[in-house]
């Protein structure tokens, strides 16, 4: 007999176990959320070995030439949004970028596995940007950098809730940062895995179904599109954000 079984779009974002590894009750064992991870990073590193192993071409291949307009586009922002004192932490947001940008593309391809899908990846990051952040404030300006919770001409009376309010809303950086970029990767990958084994249904059945199943087979197609542009957006919109954040840390208001 066969079993019809119905598989849950959310399957794709399964942890799944490869190397079991326990120390009691300490569970460390290798997932295939770390093996896209160390993938991520082998690869782009592994590209920027590659183009650079000689200094770099004169006449630059395209690989070069990719890994040169990432280089200008992170060294821009950095600019434009921290200005000069940004420039020491610029192979940060670099490597930030980098990161996200080559774990992000990676889950594009079919029966991969997308890292910053996982809550649990992007809040790390998003927490220990928050926490260095805030460490730097506090190298930069020491105590003043609490001047950063009351905004300049405030009235004196409303000073206590203000500074309450601005206290909640920095905190809630460090959730806001993370959610926002597992949101969207979740959210686009699900509705193209819907689609996606809606059309494979109908091209199942036949018939009439057949040629009506080109109809979601294009809608998977142009969502494929959407969701690369929406990968590399993120990784641009939780870079650009940390510079923003980082910015106040230095320059406070």
């Amino acid at each position: 007999k066969k079993i019809n079984q119905m598989f849950s779009p959310l399957e794709q974002f399964s942890i799944l176990s490869l190397f079991p590894i326990s120390f009691g009750n300490f569970y460390l064992s290798f997932t295939n959320s770390a093996l896209f991870m160390f993938l991520a990073t082998g690869t782009f590193l592994l590209l920027l070995s590659f183009v650079t192993s000689k200094g770099g071409l004169l006449v630059p291949t395209h690989w070069q030439s990719l890994i040169e307009l990432i280089y200008e586009f992170v060294a821009n922002l950095v600019q434009e949004q921290v200005g000069e004192k940004g420039k020491r932490y610029f192979p940060l947001i670099f490597t930030l970028f980098s990161f996200l940008l080559v774990c992000n593309l990676i889950g594009m391809i079919p029966y991969s596995f997308t890292v910053t899908s996982h809550f649990i990846v992007t809040f790390g990051l998003s927490v220990s940007i928050f926490i260095g952040v805030t460490i730097v404030g506090f190298q930069t300006h020491g105590l003043h950098f609490f001047s950063f919770f009351l905004p300049p001409g405030a009235p004196l009376a409303l000073a206590p809730l203000l500074v309450i309010l601005e206290i909640v809303s920095y905190s809630f950086r460090a959730i806001s940062l993370g959610v926002r970029l597992f949101a969207n990767m979740m959210a686009g990958h699900t509705l193209v895995k819907i689609l996606a084994g809606f059309s494979w249904t109908m091209l199942s059945v036949g018939g009439v179904m057949y040629v009506a199943s080109l109809i979601p087979m294009g809608i998977v197609f142009a969502l494929t599109g959407l969701e690369i542009g929406v990968a590399i957006l993120q990784a641009y919109v939780f870079t650009i954000l940390t510079c923003i954040y980082l910015n106040d840390a230095i320059h406070l208001h």
